[in-house]
């Protein structure tokens, strides 16, 4: 049951839904229902920590096992048919044979990718719901709001609340696309898929010097941005801006700044750079927008898999954490119709559930270590043992004073 208020503005309005309170069986079969999606929760938060342990390692290994066999090249280096099947370090500018086109806005720039992003001008609706409680029912007082704003994907108009007055149009008269370059090359090699796909530092053309005595007429220039208008500043629904950027500059000679540098490690397989498989089980398939050496890249990829494990560690834990409460909730139930007793019951679950996920967490983990490294885990616990041992040996000689 809903009703709906009317206010001043055009583009807002509220509607009241009201909801009986739920009785004791109700709330007790939802909570059974959060009880069985923390147990599978907790089973999915133990999977991800143990297996994290083992990922981390892998990465970490198969970087090391690189980083012994990787030769580097110079800038300026010929191609050498001696290193083929070898894992190589390579620092070059990036080069492509042509540039990349867009007819309809008369755009062309040498570089690896051209990204054309499109944005409608179009109705937005955004919602602000509150729960209160009111002759024992709980009610739910929602605020809709409609704003005109640019969006890159289409908004549909059809599931606001009130399309009446607040229609976007079904589809966008052009469409977003990323142009890629047919033949990328560094040096004397040519890159994979895999080495162009990491190419994203993507930087937005400036359209200050454009001519725009060759556009369409019904285009305009304003702020980077080509508009399907007359009257950028005053847009109407329906009405479409484009703006390009580009990643990888590639040209000799452009008026956008020299060609860019990068730094690859890659298997070396004639011509072309590629994924090279490691003995732990990893590819390696490396690539940065800057000047590195192939130490300083490694150290990076080490870094990164430092952090990631440590995220997902994180996330694991929380995870758990999540579960538990999930799982506990249903003691929460049976004793919330107590005001005091409830707050009481709910700070020790929270409490509890902290407690016991942060133990399991470790636990897993450790267990994890033991699994996937279990010379590392047997020499630490042979130095916590240590004391122990030391401790023992004592009490022979302390009897026999």
């Amino acid at each position: 049951m809903s009703s709906s208020q009317t206010c001043p503005d055009p583009n807002q309005h509220k509607r009241v839904s009201v909801k009986s309170n739920p009785g004791f069986l109700e709330r007790l079969g939802e909570t059974a229902g959060g009880t069985v999606v923390g147990v599978g929760l907790f089973f999915l938060s133990i999977y991800l920590l143990f297996t994290n342990e083992g990922r981390a390692l892998q990465t970490a290994s198969s970087l090391n096992e690189g980083l012994s066999q990787v030769v580097s090249l110079g800038p300026f280096s010929s191609l050498d048919l001696q290193n083929n099947n070898r894992l190589v370090h390579l620092s070059a500018q990036l080069r492509t044979s042509q540039p990349l086109h867009d007819p309809n806005y008369r755009v062309a720039v040498q570089a690896v990718k051209l990204k054309r992003q499109v944005e409608m001008y179009q109705w937005v609706e955004y919602r602000e719901s509150k729960d209160y409680q009111e002759d024992g029912e709980t009610k739910t007082e929602t605020t809709y709001t409609y704003n005109t704003e640019w969006k890159s994907e289409l908004v549909n108009s059809r599931n606001f609340d009130e399309e009446i007055g607040h229609q976007n149009p079904s589809a966008m008269s052009v469409e977003s696309v990323t142009v890629v370059a047919p033949e990328v090359g560094v040096g004397p090699f040519s890159l994979s898929k895999g080495l162009v796909e990491q190419i994203n530092d993507f930087h937005t053309l400036s359209l200050r010097d454009i001519s725009t005595f060759n556009l369409a007429p019904f285009l305009s220039v304003d702020d980077d941005y080509f508009y399907h208008t007359q009257n950028p500043r005053r847009p109407e629904v329906g009405d479409v801006r484009v703006r390009f950027s580009f990643a990888g500059l590639s040209g000799a000679t452009s008026p956008l700044g020299r060609a860019q540098t990068v730094s690859v490690v890659a298997m070396q397989s004639g011509e072309q750079l590629m994924s090279f498989k490691t003995k732990s089980g990893d590819t390696l398939e490396l690539l940065y927008p800057e000047q590195l050496s192939a130490e300083e890249v490694f150290e990076k990829e080490l870094q990164y898999n430092s952090k990631k494990t440590w995220g997902i560690r994180a996330a694991g834990w929380a995870l758990m954490f999540l579960s538990i409460q999930l799982t506990m909730r249903i003691i929460y139930t049976l004793v919330d119709w107590v005001p005091v007793l409830r707050e009481l019951v709910s700070m020790g679950l929270k409490i509890f559930a902290l407690s016991v996920s942060c133990s399991l967490s470790l636990l897993t983990i450790g267990v994890g270590w033991i699994f996937y490294r279990p010379l590392v885990a047997a020499a630490l616990g042979a130095l916590a043992l240590l004391p122990v041992f030391l401790a023992h040996s004592r009490l022979p000689a302390k009897k026999n004073e």
